[in-house]
């Protein structure tokens, strides 16, 4: 029986309208009701003078405006502060619930995922012990066996972790890659040491995120260490230019350490070869990571989940459903295939899990990520889940997949555009045809159109540079990820699209558009 006092008995909190109130304890609801409803007013507010997509303006004079609303009142305490604050904040977004905002891997989260993370921030646990976060460490260990099964780890075998994103966990992947070639925890590799006969190497496709070559540069390794493999069209991995290089590698002397496949592209969506991929890492000896941040959430999809057959066999992988989950950020997921792979991890610090606690029975999770203070940022999607369940998120996805194709068809009927290729997840990738043929003028106009309609107000359109050199290169892009925007939706933004470049192109510099 507690002996704590009866709430009616305890010291009240300030009150709702104080500064110094908390959002936990027994008060902190009433404390945060108040306030919650400025917030939704804001918002509302902010949507309405925004008045789009995104604000209206140049960055220069956007900057300064926000600035100076930060400014005011700098010197003495704001009662309204929250209210006002926040409806700027929302005046002055780029909203990826708009149709018209389309450029980025930016999803417009799910209300009932959003109301998860307000209890996360609310509560504030951390996950790097278990007297800091019970509950939220035996939820994110249940959520991570859910999504080792979804992908197809053997059953008790995998193991995980939340991570920021698809740069957080490639890092780790790949380190993990390199401690287990090498032969040595990661606070033991000393490269300069290591014998002359290995030289580290990670293959990669053209089309791979850089924070491939970020995370070989963070691992001591070098950008250089990282191989491009050539792509198809499509900007799929070429499997023939994978095991080319990866012989090519050897006879130079240099031993691969992991080979990196994409399910999911940042521009056209493309899945590598995963099968062949996992056969070649096997044959050299390598890890085999999946950066499925993108594409991962075609697991959810009974249609779209064959694409990323193989994913299985993957050493590790990368997962973001802040992407296609539609989780407010951050929602990443890393998982390995054996949870041994993990050993180069391990840190023993006496303050957070001792080795006596462990023995307890008291879990901790401080081996499984590079952070030490962590957030439980799958809360949110473990309630998603569990509202919606696989085949709700899977209609969702379906739903973004479909709308991709329509709009892909649309591009390709209208002679003013001219589509690259056929959508694989909900990208759909294209350009504006200015009148001739000169790659140097199409690659202008289609630069300085999408800016235009970003002063505008009126959309964000995304914007990309296909491989190779010289010009015609420039493309642009609609990233789908909004399950209730309609094929009407993005024929009214393909129009603005075209009426944006026939401006740049009549006025043959950087219009204002209206």
């Amino acid at each position: 029986m507690s002996d704590r006092p009866p709430v009616s008995d305890r010291p009240p909190s300030p009150g709702p309208g104080a500064p110094a109130a908390l959002s936990g304890g027994v008060h902190g609801p009433d404390a945060l009701r108040p306030l919650l409803d400025l917030v939704l007013t804001a918002l509302a507010v902010g949507a309405e003078q925004r008045g789009g997509p995104i604000p209206a303006g140049q960055p220069g004079r956007l900057a300064e405006q926000f600035a100076g609303v930060l400014r005011y009142g700098r010197d003495e305490p704001d009662p309204d502060a929250l209210l006002r604050l926040t409806t700027h904040l929302a005046q002055g977004a780029a909203d990826p619930a708009d149709p018209a905002c389309a450029a980025h891997l930016h999803c417009p989260p799910l209300a009932v995922a959003v109301a998860a993370d307000l209890a996360v921030g609310a509560l504030n646990p951390s996950q790097d012990s278990w007297d800091q976060a019970p509950a939220a460490t035996a939820f994110e260990t249940e959520l991570l066996a859910e999504l080792a099964e979804l992908v197809g780890h053997p059953p008790g075998s995998a193991a995980g972790v939340v991570t920021s994103g698809g740069t957080e966990s490639n890092l780790l992947g790949l380190m993990l890659a390199r401690d287990r070639t090498l032969g040595a925890p990661g606070a033991e590799v000393e490269l300069h040491g290591l014998p002359a006969a290995v030289r580290p190497v990670i293959v990669a496709s053209r089309a791979a995120h850089f924070s491939v070559q970020r995370a070989a540069a963070l691992l001591g390794l070098g950008e250089r260490a990282v191989l491009g493999v050539a792509v198809d069209r499509g900007l799929r991995m070429d499997p023939a230019a994978l095991a080319d290089t990866l012989a090519g590698a050897v006879r130079d002397g240099r031993t691969p350490i992991a080979v990196v496949a994409t399910a999911g592209t940042t521009d056209t969506g493309a899945v590598d070869p995963l099968h062949r991929a996992a056969d070649l890492a096997a044959r050299y000896g390598a890890w085999l990571h999946v950066d499925a941040a993108y594409g991962g959430g075609a697991l959810f999809s009974r249609r779209l989940a064959p694409l990323l057959d193989g994913i299985d066999r993957a050493d590790s992988l990368s997962l973001d459903f802040h992407k296609l989950g539609w989780q407010p950020a951050a929602a990443g997921v890393f998982l390995v295939r054996e949870a041994a792979s993990y050993a180069s991890l391990a840190r023993r610090a006496v303050y957070l899990n001792p080795a006596d606690d462990e023995r307890a029975g008291y879990p901790s999770l401080l081996g499984r990520s590079l952070r030490t203070t962590r957030r439980p940022d799958g809360f949110k999607l473990a309630v998603t889940l569990r509202t919606l369940g696989r085949d709700g998120l899977g209609r969702l996805v379906d739903a973004c997949h479909d709308l991709a194709r329509a709009t892909a068809r649309a591009v390709d009927a209208d002679p003013a555009l001219e589509l690259f290729c056929e959508p694989v997840l909900t990208t759909v990738v294209f350009r504006y045809r200015p009148a001739g043929d000169d790659p140097a003028v199409a690659d202008r106009v289609n630069a300085e159109l999408r800016r235009v309609l970003l002063r505008s107000g009126r959309a964000v359109v995304g914007r990309t540079e296909l491989p190779g050199d010289g010009p015609g290169r420039v493309r642009l892009k609609l990233t789908l990820l909004n399950p209730h925007t309609t094929v009407e939706d993005t024929a009214a933004l393909l129009a603005g699209i075209v009426r944006a470049g026939r401006a740049v192109e009549r006025s043959g510099g950087a219009p204002e558009f209206g």
